[in-house]
């Protein structure tokens, strides 16, 4: 079991179990059997297997499933191992074993992520030698793994936000690539301010375009699995509406209102029978003059500040030019949003979608002492 060196000391201490998870966790998914491995943001608990959508993309590969492998044991070198022990309250006891790479965080944090960053940056940055890919032949398919280890990494050698940052930078620079269009999906809106402004300047302000070349699409507060939860946890799905209502308010005043679309997915409400929760995150780009999508991010990452800055995270970035391949991605954009329907600023103004003062200063206090949503 991972433990952040985020949250130790007094931070351990006093911050609420509910909501630690704010300070940083092991956020990948991955599950490998011999040569295949799934890329998702699925967990293996009940939901997802009855009433919860996600992603799930599967490589037959044995080089793909071998690399995630060796991510795997690289992180459970640096994770405690749970022990039974019917002695203990909990059932169980967490045991840092004397042959793993580095110190516990809990003992001592620094050392732990100066091992961590020794073993871990050569596992995650490309070979110097690898040449640069400058076309690509009809019908062929390159997956590029991207990691995000930022709070074990000294100095921080991640590759997935600086990947995602450079592919919505080109979109928002090339003329070639001015008319190509996007879908980005996160269950949890909160996504990191340069990749919200990315997306924005992607696109081109268009007062009479009648379709959007940007579209953003998240779980309604009827379709968050905190919704309805006891405490603090049960802020979170207004917390999310606040940012979704910040974010149409920076498109307006980017004049790209009609050129940015966001939606909320919604099937049912959360704990009612039929409800269903949305969990799903990802990236796709349709190229100009094209109609389906040539390039998709599939992975843990929710796109936000906590998961660049304190969790951990793997996934892949997908590039093709094989047309079936291709369109098997549109439709996955298409059933995604199945059971969506646009939001407008207007929307989030109206009395049952406004956000209390006790969300925003219980969102205020969480970044004021280091967490995140």
């Amino acid at each position: 079991m991972f433990h952040t060196p985020n949250l130790v000391g007094m931070k351990k201490k006093y911050v609420p179990k509910r909501i630690n998870e704010g300070w940083g966790l092991q956020h990948m998914k991955l599950y490998g059997v011999d040569d295949e491995i799934i890329l998702s943001g699925a967990n293996l608990s009940n939901d997802y297997f009855t009433n919860r959508l996600d992603r799930y993309h599967v490589f037959q590969s044995k080089e793909l499933a071998e690399y995630y492998s060796q991510i795997h044991h690289a992180i459970c070198r640096f994770s405690f191992q749970v022990l039974p022990d019917p002695k203990s309250k909990q059932g169980y006891v967490m045991n840092w074993p004397v042959t793993n790479a580095g110190p516990s965080p809990l003992d001592d944090p620094e050392d732990f992520i100066s091992a961590a960053s020794i073993s871990l940056s050569k596992l995650i940055q490309p070979p110097t030698a690898q040449g640069v890919l400058t076309s690509m032949a009809d019908n062929q398919t390159y997956v590029y793994p991207v990691a995000q280890f930022t709070p074990i990494l000294k100095p921080d050698q991640s590759t997935e936000f600086p990947a995602v940052t450079s592919i919505l930078s080109t979109l928002a620079s090339s003329p070639m690539l001015k008319n190509s269009r996007w879908l980005f999906t996160a269950g949890y809106f909160n996504m990191h301010p340069v990749l919200s402004s990315l997306l924005i300047s992607s696109t081109t302000p268009s007062p009479d375009s009648p379709s959007s070349q940007g579209t953003v699409l998240t779980a309604s507060p009827w379709a968050n699995g905190f919704y309805g939860s006891p405490g603090v946890s049960g802020m979170l799905p207004a917390a999310y509406t606040h940012l979704s209502a910040r974010f149409l308010d920076r498109v307006a005043e980017s004049q790209r209102t009609n050129s940015i679309e966001l939606k909320e997915w919604r099937k049912g409400t959360v704990n009612e029978p039929g409800g269903w929760t949305y969990h799903a995150k990802g990236l796709w780009v349709t190229l100009p003059n094209e109609k389906y999508p040539s390039l998709t991010f599939v992975g843990s990452s929710n796109y936000t500040k906590r998961s660049y800055g304190l969790d951990l995270e793997v996934g892949a970035v997908i590039v093709t030019t094989d047309n079936s391949l291709k369109e098997r991605l549109g439709q996955e954009t298409e059933w995604l949003q199945a059971d969506s329907k646009p939001i407008s600023r207007e929307d989030l103004r109206k009395v049952e979608r406004r956000v209390s003062w006790n969300v925003r200063l219980a969102m205020w206090i969480v970044e004021r002492v280091g967490g995140a949503l």
